[in-house]
């Protein structure tokens, strides 16, 4: 018998509802529901929860195979996890780029000025600038809320997201000739870049 019936059978023997099992475990009823359908397994923590409400050990509850196959789904999510995380938190110190001085003040100019001192350019560019690093900075903060939340699907989409906006962003920086601006953002998409090919 596979772990999803035996679960299901346990939970059934004591007359709870996926969602009074998920209350007991500190989980949420959609995790139930996934384990009990097949599509997932618990992590470790969950397992010896598992183990403890129904008073079964976990070989009991759960095949070597299956162990095996719950230890690395764990560890892919983890990974993923902390991806996103760090990838979020990048984006978000592209906020730097509001506050330092990082942009040309010119044709001409060799200074250097923050992105609101910044007069040698268009004022569409200008609030191109700013569109483009406010955008990037709530995509990132919305990861690291989504990662805190546990929401893995939206955190992908986000991952997707920010580096198409940084792509973005290097490219309008470096064609408008802020040299600096697009160094800092290159670096970030750099890091993300590796970051993401890791989980491939």
């Amino acid at each position: 018998m596979e772990f999803s019936e035996k679960l299901q059978e346990l939970r059934k023997a004591r007359s709870l509802t996926q969602e009074q099992l998920a209350e007991a475990l500190y989980v949420s009823r959609t995790a139930v529901s996934k384990w009990e359908s097949g599509r997932g397994y618990p992590s470790i923590d969950s397992l010896k929860g598992l183990s403890r409400f129904f008073s079964v050990s976990i070989d009991e509850l759960i095949c070597p195979d299956e162990i095996i196959e719950a230890a690395v789904d764990e560890r892919r999510a983890f990974a993923q996890r902390y991806r996103t995380l760090i990838c979020g938190a990048l984006d978000a110190l592209l906020a730097i780029l509001l506050l330092v001085p990082a942009f040309g003040s010119g044709a001409g100019s060799t200074t250097t000025v923050a992105l609101f001192e910044l007069t040698g350019v268009s004022s569409w560019l200008k609030v191109t600038f700013v569109a483009l690093i406010c955008a990037i900075v709530l995509e990132g903060t919305c990861s690291l809320v989504l990662v805190k939340l546990d929401r893995q699907a939206w955190g992908k989409r986000l991952l997707v997201a920010g580096m198409v906006l940084s792509v973005a962003a290097v490219v309008v920086f470096i064609v408008s000739r802020q040299p600096y601006a697009g160094l800092i953002s290159f670096a970030l998409l750099t890091i993300k870049g590796f970051l993401v090919s890791q989980g491939k």
